[in-house]
């Protein structure tokens, strides 16, 4: 699970999360779930034949995206779909894996991303592919800008955010409780992208892990202190 705020904000997070499996895993595939999609929206896929970056061209796995749209889990995404919960992280994985191909998927907020979870990896085990799969998701959105303040602003609204509504979510991702991260993020809103951590806990869940391990967790108040902010973590499975 890595944020998607921007590299100034949440690169650090991203890139530490990325890093930390990089350093055991060499994988064929690199799974990027994206967000930002509501819960009655269909997956989107992918499915040009590479992504520039600023490091190069990333290769995308063509075959993979085309069998997942003909297998209904996921529509082919509009040639003019733009999202950044993918796109931002395609450069930490070109360096970190520059060989492997990319397999980006955006999950909706509701039970389907756990669908999309399992048929992704049953299709990943089926081709004898080893892979990395990535949820990519930002936390609490607190502030005018956000128009959600329940605590006001000031110290009393950042404690609450980080030890309290952030808290609550990232140890239902660390319990692999998908049911409930996604109950919490309708009824707490604390992540914008419930869907991709949920597709990657149920792929998770399919390889027998039990529990996920935060490594790093700070809000954009600690980079740029503001009335409205934002919560990252990064948890590795």
């Amino acid at each position: 699970m890595a944020p998607h705020a921007g590299w100034y904000y949440s690169g650090k997070a991203a890139a530490k999360v990325i890093r930390s499996i990089a350093e055991t895993a060499r994988p064929d595939r690199v799974v990027i779930y994206g967000g930002h999609l509501p819960g009655a929206a269909s997956p989107i896929v992918y499915v040009e034949d590479a992504w520039e970056t600023p490091l190069g061209n990333l290769s995308m796995d063509v075959g993979f995206c085309a069998d997942l749209v003909s297998s209904g889990a996921a529509k082919a995404a509009h040639p003019d779909f733009s999202d950044n919960t993918v796109e931002v992280q395609l450069p930490f994985v070109k360096h970190f894996f520059p060989n492997a191909q990319v397999i980006a998927v955006h999950a909706p907020a509701s039970e389907t991303a756990m669908g999309l979870g399992d048929v992704v990896e049953a299709m990943l085990h089926a081709r004898n592919l080893t892979a990395v799969c990535l949820g990519s998701a930002d936390l609490t959105h607190y502030g005018p800008n956000y128009r959600f303040a329940p605590r006001g602003t000031g110290a009393e609204a950042v404690r609450w955010v980080k030890e309290e509504n952030d808290r609550s979510l990232i140890e239902k991702a660390l319990a692999l409780d998908a049911t409930g991260l996604l109950q919490e993020a309708q009824s707490r809103h604390n992540t914008c992208s419930a869907g991709p951590i949920a597709s990657v806990i149920a792929s998770m869940a399919r390889r027998g892990v039990k529990q996920g391990k935060l490594i790093e967790y700070y809000t954009s108040y600690d980079v740029s202190p503001s009335s409205s902010f934002v919560g990252y973590a990064g948890i590795v499975y």
